[in-house]
C-alpha cells in the first residue's frame, strides 16, 4: 500500500520537495510502535491536506542512519524544518490537529526568527533531505 507519506522513489518528487525552501515535517517512527501505527493515517491524511509541505516516515530502526546518534525517547517524534532549517524537533501528540498548528504557527513566523531546533535536529534533517530528494 502506497502512501504519500513514503512515497516510492519512482514517483516524482512533490512541489515542495524541488523548491528551496520547500517545508519538511518528518515523523521518526519505529515500526514496533503501536501509538506510531495509528498515527500513521493520519500524518497520510496531513500530506495530502498540506500539498505545500514534504511528508517523510522515517523508521528509525530500518534507516538508522537517517537518524544517526539523535536518541528518540517518545513516539511519535517530529521534526519540522523549513527546507534549509529545522525549527522543531521533538515528541508531539499523535493527533493530526496538533501537528497542523505547530506547521501552521511555524509557517507564520517571520524567517529567520528564532534559534531553530539546534545542531542535533539540522544535522538529522539534512541527512533526510539528502535521502529522499534523490
Amino acid at each position: 500500500m502506497s502512501s504519500p507519506a513514503a512515497l516510492p522513489s519512482s514517483t516524482s518528487p512533490s512541489p515542495a520537495a524541488t523548491t528551496p525552501g520547500g517545508w519538511w515535517a518528518v515523523c521518526l517512527c519505529a515500526a514496533w510502535c503501536g501509538t506510531c501505527g495509528i498515527y500513521r493515517p493520519l500524518f497520510d491524511e496531513l500530506a495530502r491536506a498540506h500539498p505545500d509541505v514534504r511528508f517523510e516516515w522515517v523508521d528509525i530502526e530500518d534507516e538508522s542512519d537517517l537518524a544517526g546518534d539523535l536518541d528518540v525517547e517518545t513516539f511519535p517524534t517530529l521534526l519540522i524544518a523549513d527546507g534549509q532549517r529545522a525549527l522543531f524537533l521533538g515528541p508531539l501528540l499523535p493527533q493530526a490537529p496538533v501537528l497542523a498548528r505547530l506547521l501552521t504557527s511555524l509557517q507564520a513566523a517571520t524567517p529567520g526568527s528564532g534559534a531553530g531546533a539546534g545542531p542535533e535536529a539540522q544535522g538529522v534533517f539534512e541527512r533526510v533531505r539528502a535521502a529522499r530528494s534523490r
